[in-house]
């Protein structure tokens, strides 16, 4: 945790130590506004993805604006938001290991908790956790789409559900059905391509626990990439978009079609140059520790002819054009490749209205990786 805080409320962008994540939070309430008309105005359930903001006060916001709760991917993520207040979150994910199991069930005790499986050991590790703590909680079986976790259609699934079947403590939620490659895929027509065979997969999927008796009461998943082809779908009943709220220069390269819902660049990560002494360079104070670079290099925002060349622990260069001007001590905007990992390497998030500082929200989930 840095030893003192970038900013105070009542100052300017200008005035913010560097560097800083900032967000702009009239973008982000349009954010906000526009997911849930598209979404819980469907007469949708929408349960938007945690693991991108990491912050109680975002969830709340979530919430209020429609949501039914949250996700998280970690049970160590899940207890922040639990103390918090957030009474409903789903981790989703397959939770191993006894220490582990033991604390899911203690959250379980405390909010309506929910958690993906995809091994029958999962299962009964799960439900002897939650018999010791005198707990219940949701169970979503995961149906393999994207090439990670879960079960693919056929026996393993139907072996799968009869094992949540047999265990008094577990509530079988239904199942969750998420394409995490199609986000990204720039093409819209490799994306709703891709829902479409994700779509048959949940259908199938759906019909054989129904020949079993096991009826599904939903079918949950989703991301900011996609939403809007598994909302139209008829299948799905719950989406999980995280990153609409923020929007990342990733998510900018995807290529849209029509019908597509745009959001705003709402974070950004504030830097200074630092060095200015070559005519074609500068070096700010953003580099790997700043931001998250998996995704490729961050872009500077509304500078045209200034591009984030590469990134070194705590340096970036920034290449220049000819007809562009850049002095020592000059600030920049900079929109982060990957939003989630870049809001993962700080403590808080400067919130600011029309130029100025209004709020620090802290960054509570931060790290939390268990």
């Amino acid at each position: 945790m840095s030893p003192w805080s970038a900013a105070s409320p009542g100052l300017r962008v200008a005035e913010i130590d560097t560097p800083a994540l900032v967000l702009d939070l009239d973008a982000f309430e349009r954010n906000l506004r526009t997911m849930s008309a598209a979404v819980v105005g469907s007469g949708m359930r929408l349960r938007p993805h945690a693991k991108s903001h990491k912050t109680p006060e975002i969830a709340r916001r979530q919430i209020a604006a429609g949501a039914v709760g949250i996700c998280c991917q970690k049970v160590s993520e899940a207890a922040v938001f639990v103390d918090a207040g957030i009474n409903d979150v789903l981790v989703t994910n397959q939770i191993v290991g006894a220490r582990k199991l033991e604390r899911l069930a203690e959250l379980a005790r405390r909010a309506r908790m929910g958690v993906l499986v995809d091994e029958p050991e999962q299962v009964r590790a799960l439900a002897a956790a939650l018999d010791r703590a005198g707990a219940r909680m949701d169970v979503y079986i995961e149906v393999n789409v994207g090439g990670r976790c879960g079960v693919p259609v056929g026996d393993a699934l139907r072996a799968l559900a009869k094992t949540i079947a047999g265990a008094p403590a577990l509530n079988f939620a239904g199942l969750q059905v998420y394409h995490g490659p199609a986000q990204h895929m720039r093409d819209p027509g490799e994306r709703a391509a891709a829902i479409g065979h994700a779509t048959d997969q949940a259908r199938a999927a759906r019909a054989l626990l129904d020949s079993l008796g096991l009826p599904c009461p939903l079918i949950t998943g989703a991301g900011t990439g996609t939403f809007r082809h598994e909302r139209d779908s008829g299948v799905w009943d719950e989406l999980q978009p995280g990153s609409y709220i923020f929007m990342d220069r990733d998510y900018a390269d995807n290529r849209s079609a029509e019908g597509d819902i745009h959001f705003e660049h709402a974070l950004f990560v504030l830097t200074t140059v630092m060095s200015r002494t070559h005519p074609a360079r500068a070096v700010v104070d953003a580099g790997l520790k700043a931001s998250s670079v998996d995704s490729g290099m961050p872009a500077v925002w509304q500078r045209p002819g200034l591009n984030y060349l590469k990134a070194s622990d705590e340096h970036g260069v920034i290449a220049i054009d000819p007809s562009a001007e850049l002095a020592l001590g000059d600030k920049l905007l900079l929109v982060p490749g990957h939003c989630d990992p870049t809001v993962n390497l700080y403590d808080e998030l400067v919130v600011v209205r029309g130029g100025v500082v209004e709020v620090i929200w802290p960054i509570r989930a931060r790290g939390a990786t268990l």
